[in-house]
């Protein structure tokens, strides 16, 4: 059938204006993953922090993140991804002022728990706004731009992070939120239509939530992270590690167990795993992104406590990133859609990885010309290779009726492996205490870190190149009889 007029069209002014939303919003909390890492010398002088508070710091906010990911996608599939996208951006707003405000590590530990609760209401939301509301010959396109427009945010976050800690205060890289947050808001309102899952609503019913799920699956991210995080000074045989430890694996298999037996009313419908490729490819996404969040985790530290750059110029360093996300991702896109996603997905992280093993030998007094930028841009190429590729894919994998589900749970993958990889590579590079003030400690860590991110790398370009195809094509869905650009189950 054809496509209702509805239907967004990317050069319309409506459909740049959706776009420009969801761009907007998930910068929000794209930035936010990785604009921290520049502050931490600077907020654990500042609070008195040990290594353990500037992990919790990023993994307070990882965790909710990804926990509740799942369920901000299903509630916006159910009662209305523009809804619930505007509840989250007011919720990680409010959550972000709270973080600036902060006087003590455990208050912004908080904070962040509650910005990432936030942020998993607007992140599925913003990318399957996109999917319900934009014409099928647009989706990939559209898709294209969102991720590399969001991937700068990733990227420049260090930037804008470094410029305002130095010039004011680590304070205002969440303050910097609100402004944002307001355009978000307007933009939303003037040009973003609703869409849902009439499916879900008729067939789930729409007082049932899934909140059992989530709270497992907040409890199981919780327990192995706190496991992890607190052995260096606990001890891997502490009573309280080895409790936590088995309480996160006793939750896991019940959200597991939990998920089969509720069917269709399931936050996460098991289902969706049918697809191998759907499987293979989120499994890929922890690798890439563990990789990704050990390595913005300990070079923001390394370059301002051991090479002795300022929080701009440690920005500044890791800038190309930002340009070549934004001039390649849609490009990356467009290639993957008539190639196929294996070939990038596979070239991609082993270009990453082995810009990770040029980074791993700098040291004080390093030329940026000839021993940082060569290894970053070679890392940017890489990533460059793999987002919009992995992302598009992803959708394409499922049904369109469960792109908020899918982009929700692409997402707390994503963020699962950050979390892990903050919380156990200090573990297993023996990282404790406030070793990250000590050059010489530091150092052999920072090594350690790159290798273990360079091999997480390497096993991801293993997987893509033996188990990523091409994702079946698909005819265009039937159309509802109503004025809104939803799809249909096929």
């Amino acid at each position: 059938m054809p496509e209702p007029s509805s239907a967004l069209r990317l050069r319309s002014s409506a459909g740049r204006g959706t776009l420009a939303a969801a761009v907007l919003a998930s910068g929000m909390v794209f930035l936010d993953s990785t604009v921290v890492n520049v502050a931490l010398p600077h907020l654990g002088a500042d609070l008195d922090a040990s290594v353990a508070g500037l992990q919790w710091t990023i993994n307070g906010y990882l965790l909710t993140l990804a926990a509740f990911v799942l369920l901000g996608g299903a509630l916006g599939d159910r009662f209305g991804r523009r809804r619930v996208f505007l509840l989250g951006v007011v919720w990680f707003t409010a959550a972000s002022i709270l973080c600036g405000l902060a006087l003590r590590t455990d208050w912004l530990v908080a904070a962040r728990f509650l910005q990432g609760a936030g942020g998993a209401l607007l992140t599925p939301g913003s990318l399957a706004l996109l999917q319900a509301s934009f014409h099928p010959d647009d989706r990939a396109k559209t898709i294209g731009a969102w991720s590399g427009l969001s991937g700068v945010s990733t990227a420049l976050g260090p930037f804008i992070g470094g410029w305002l800690i130095d010039a004011l205060s680590w304070r205002w890289i969440f303050f910097l939120n609100v402004p944002l947050a307001v355009l978000v808001v307007l933009a939303t309102l003037r040009w973003v239509p609703e869409s849902r899952d009439e499916n879900a609503s008729r067939k789930r019913g729409t007082r049932q939530f899934d909140v059992a799920g989530a709270l497992l699956g907040a409890l199981a991210l919780a327990g192995v992270t706190y496991a992890l995080v607190d052995a260096p000074d606990r001890g891997l045989d502490s009573p309280a590690v080895v409790a936590a430890a088995l309480a996160g694996v006793v939750a896991a298999v019940a959200f597991v167990f939990l998920e089969r037996r509720r069917g269709e009313t399931a936050m996460l419908p098991t289902g969706l795993f049918r697809s191998r490729l759907f499987s293979v490819l989120n499994f890929f996404t922890v690798l890439v992104y563990a990789a990704l969040g050990g390595f913005t985790f300990f070079i923001a530290v390394y370059l301002q406590n051991v090479v002795g750059w300022s929080a701009l110029l440690t920005g500044l360093a890791l800038l190309p990133m930002t340009l070549l996300l934004l001039v390649g991702s849609p490009l990356t896109g467009a290639l993957s859609t008539r190639i196929g996603p294996r070939l990038p997905l596979t070239v991609g992280p082993l270009l990453a990885a082995l810009g990770l093993l040029m980074l791993r030998e700098i040291g004080p007094g390093a030329s940026y010309w000839r021993e940082v930028l060569p290894g970053v841009a070679i890392f940017g190429v890489g990533l460059t290779l793999v987002v919009a590729p992995l992302t598009a894919s992803v959708l394409a994998a499922v049904n369109d009726r469960f792109a908020g589900v899918a982009s929700g749970f692409n997402n707390a993958a994503s963020r699962v492996g950050g979390l892990l990889a903050v919380a156990a590579l200090p573990l297993l590079v023996g990282l404790t205490g406030t070793g990250y003030e000590q050059p010489a400690e530091l150092t052999a860590a920072y090594r350690g870190a790159l290798l273990w991110c360079a091999g997480l790398l390497v096993a991801g370009a293993l997987i893509a190149a033996l188990l990523v195809h091409r994702p079946a094509r698909r005819p265009p869905p039937a159309q509802p009889c109503h004025s809104l650009p939803v799809s249909t189950p096929r």
